[in-house]
């Protein structure tokens, strides 16, 4: 894996682990992005939403598009994943 990749997979990680400290393991992408900064992730909003997606992909996280902004809720696989008792590749 290159550090690129590893960047990206961890991006991943913290959103999740950002949901999981949310009420209701709910947020938006616009929150998420600014805490992404405050974890040393300097990712745009657009970058945000595509790792936001991709979680989508793999059941982690359900995502309702209001327009300007992504409604993330963390699932209960993505659950699993943000406490380190499931992985996904």
């Amino acid at each position: 894996m290159n550090f690129k990749d590893y960047l990206r997979h961890d991006v991943r990680l913290v959103c999740l682990r950002i949901l999981a400290e949310m009420p209701a393991y709910r947020s938006n992408s616009s929150v998420i992005s600014n805490l992404l900064d405050k974890f040393g992730h300097a990712v745009t909003r657009d970058q945000a939403k595509t790792e936001l997606r991709w979680l989508e992909e793999q059941g982690l996280v359900t995502v309702e598009d209001t327009g300007s902004v992504l409604v993330v809720t963390l699932t209960e696989r993505g659950q699993d994943v943000a406490s380190g008792r499931a992985t996904v590749d």
